[in-house]
């Protein structure tokens, strides 16, 4: 006879949480917590009760549920108007990659690109989207109105600027002035006296934003040079290219912006750019103009960009991937209880390339 096989079923797989272990251990979830987390406080014979607990439980913890009990999410926000410009893409790059090594993930959130020009009188993000998401936040490339700043500190966690900073908040960044100024000397000691400058929207008046710092760092060059500073030497790029978006500070920027330029001055010998981006956009709009760079027009910009070399510009450079990282690292210091204060300035320097030269001696642009 032969005997049926005997059916047998698997014992239904039980989840524990973290409050079963506690249970089992005889300590609160809090104890639990930072018994596995190997936090001090938590004598040896404790933590081995813990151990055995989860041991004999089968217990994984998850991250949901130990940023539940330790009140942190191990996730710093960043918050950019832009993530494919070089001077964003790079910090956000060099503050992943630092986060990532302290074990902390990046949530990105993006400035609504419609409201990018300041024209409205909203916030330009939600900071619902970070609020008890995040152990930080790292604000890259935007100077804030005081509403928006005011939004990001009711979140209640460390703050950190990139780039334009804020009164009261740790910042890094560079001497926008000052790499303007670099520049433009350049241009000047080259012989160039008709110097324009392309910068961004003309509806950007905050105090903090590069693209203003970079504009007063060129009129302070002239003023001190002994050059009358031209209005007409002025060039907005929204004023070339429309309503403000991402593509507006790039190449595509940059070309519009010098034909217009040229157009109402085309006895202009230099410019200065207020980002590579722009400086290349330029250096294109010159070539479907029948100018040389530099025989006709030497250019420059600000960034240090990757294609800067390729393409021969002269720029003065940054380090925008440290400071990302250092950014990072003193959003996490903050977030640990420490004391951070000030202002973190990088130094920047002027790359000479083939962009640049002396100014022609003989026929002027405006006859030619």
């Amino acid at each position: 006879m032969v005997r049926p096989p005997i059916m047998r079923h698997a014992a239904p797989v039980v989840e524990h949480d973290i409050s079963d272990v506690a249970r089992a251990a005889g300590v609160s979830t809090a104890t639990v917590s930072r018994a596995l987390r190997g936090l001090p406080n938590v004598s040896d014979a404790t933590r081995r009760r813990v151990l055995s607990a989860v041991a004999d439980l089968g217990y994984v913890a998850s991250p949901s549920a130990a940023s539940l009990a330790s009140g942190r999410t191990r996730t710093v926000g960043l918050l950019t108007p832009w993530v494919t410009r070089w001077f964003f893409s790079n910090v956000i790059e060099g503050a992943e990659r630092t986060l990532c090594a302290h074990g902390f993930d990046a949530l990105l959130s993006i400035f609504r690109e419609s409201e990018l020009d300041g024209a409205g009188s909203g916030l330009r993000f939600d900071p619902d989207a970070l609020r008890r998401r995040v152990d930080g936040v790292l604000v890259v490339g935007m100077a804030l109105r005081e509403p928006e700043v005011a939004a990001l500190e009711a979140l209640d966690r460390p703050l950190v600027f990139v780039g334009p900073g804020q009164r009261g908040h740790v910042t890094v960044g560079i001497d926008d002035i000052a790499a303007a100024r670099l520049a433009t000397e350049h241009l000047a000691r080259l012989g160039h006296r008709r110097i324009a400058h392309l910068t961004g929207s003309a509806r950007d008046d905050a105090p903090a934003s590069p693209a203003v710092r970079r504009t007063e760092g060129w009129l302070r060059a002239l003023a001190d040079l002994g050059l009358e500073p031209d209005p007409d030497l002025l060039q907005y790029v929204d004023s070339a290219s429309g309503p403000l978006h991402s593509g507006h500070f790039g190449l595509e920027g940059g070309r519009r912006s010098l034909h217009q330029l040229m157009d109402r001055r085309p006895d202009v010998t230099a410019v200065f750019a207020a980002s590579d981006e722009l400086a290349m956009g330029a250096m294109v709009a010159a070539q479907e103009r029948g100018l040389r760079v530099p025989d006709d027009l030497s250019v420059a910009g600000v960034d240090g960009h990757e294609l800067s070399g390729l393409v021969g510009l002269t720029t003065v450079a940054q380090d925008a991937r440290r400071q990302g990282a250092e950014a990072a690292e003193l959003v996490l210091r903050l977030a640990a209880g420490e004391t951070v204060l000030g202002e973190r300035l990088h130094a920047t320097r002027l790359v000479v390339r083939t962009s640049t030269a002396h100014p022609r001696s003989r026929m002027s642009l405006a006859a030619r």
